[in-house]
């Protein structure tokens, strides 16, 4: 028998495991997401200071979409223009325990095409 059950159990046990092996350093953060049925957020994290150096989401007022594919996609280069100021140009992603495919894939492609490596 399955001892998590629900959707939200299974996501945050695959979050676990990926946090394990995934943490963000002053010099390469973390750009952990998080994608609801609404909304959509990125924050760039040092891991060893415990502090967020810089976030983007779909509720943020430069922000005009909606967070869908297309979107998503707009918040990446938002979320990319937001790492350049803070002088970030190295990340390792954290895809917060969701698939890699549809906004979690556009919005990482989005970044990625502005030039922050993974």
């Amino acid at each position: 028998m399955a001892r998590y059950t629900t959707k939200k159990e299974k996501r945050i046990r695959r979050h676990m495991r990926l946090r394990r092996k995934v943490s963000g350093t002053a010099e390469c953060p973390r750009l952990a997401v998080c994608a609801t049925s609404k909304h959509f957020y990125a924050q760039f994290i040092d891991d060893e200071a415990g502090r967020t150096l810089a976030a983007v989401s779909t509720l943020d007022k430069g922000f005009d979409g909606a967070a869908n594919v297309e979107g998503v996609k707009k918040l990446g280069v938002l979320a990319a223009e937001k790492a350049a100021k803070a002088e970030i140009k190295n990340v390792v992603f954290d895809r917060g325990g969701f698939r890699f495919h549809g906004k979690v894939k556009a919005f990482a492609d989005a970044v990625r095409e502005c030039g922050v490596k993974f």
